[in-house]
């Protein structure tokens, strides 16, 4: 059952054993393919999505101009309000595609503040656990600015789903970081900053994502 809410879509799973919080990447929405694929493939895992739109991006969508992410003083806040804003008891996880999984990342790190979460918003939930389905490790052109610090600096640990040529951070270029134990890296042969691979890989798209789906359930099943 799917019911739509403000910004939202709820997806309840049968028998759901987790609810997860699934936030967009910069440039498509909450109904991408790409995120619905991923929603509708934890849902067939027994665990229930949430994913909805960021403010500029229901802009973008409302009027048909094109808008740069806002920063993360407004990303940090929208993030922490789906999540408190959730009306379930179900073992709670967030992640998201690209921009989305940094907004999450950044969140559960021990820096939210200093990246711009007001001090008046707490989160009201319990976060079991985060994910990320093509980290931005950096820009692309710029792998000389890292954004490390939300994968280094915390308490809990993160899954990332990376496709091994992904140019926001690369098998080669992650390998180089000496990440701690708690970011657990995940790779996909071949797979671009989408999880998408070539074809002369003999792996398809829909393979690498049934595969990312894979991780996230066996991540969720092993901290519910």
């Amino acid at each position: 059952m799917t019911n739509t809410l403000t910004s939202s879509i709820v997806q309840h799973a049968d028998n759901a054993k987790a609810m997860v919080v699934l936030a967009h990447g910069a440039g498509a929405d909450k109904s991408h393919a790409f995120m619905t694929k991923i929603a509708d493939g934890l849902v067939a895992n027994s665990i229930s999505v949430c994913r909805f739109n960021f403010p500029y991006m229901d802009k973008r969508n409302d009027d048909g101009k094109k808008r740069p992410p806002d920063r993360m003083p407004k990303l940090l806040p929208c993030l922490a309000e789906q999540i408190n804003a959730l009306d379930t008891d179900l073992p709670l996880f967030i992640g998201g595609k690209s921009m989305g999984s940094r907004v999450g990342a950044i969140l559960t790190s021990n820096e939210a503040v200093e990246q711009g979460l007001p001090e008046d918003i707490t989160l009201t939930k319990v976060i079991k656990g985060t994910f990320c389905l093509g980290y931005p490790f950096h820009a692309i052109g710029k792998a000389d600015k890292v954004r490390l610090s939300p994968v280094t600096n915390r308490s809990s640990d993160l899954l990332i789903v990376q496709g091994d040529r992904d140019k926001l951070g690369d098998k080669n270029e992650i390998s180089g970081y000496s990440l701690p134990k708690h970011a657990i890296v995940k790779y996909l042969a071949d797979g671009d900053h989408d999880l998408k691979p070539r074809v002369k890989s003999g792996f398809t798209h829909e393979q690498h994502i049934a595969a990312a789906i894979d991780h996230i359930v066996e991540y969720i099943d092993q901290r519910r």
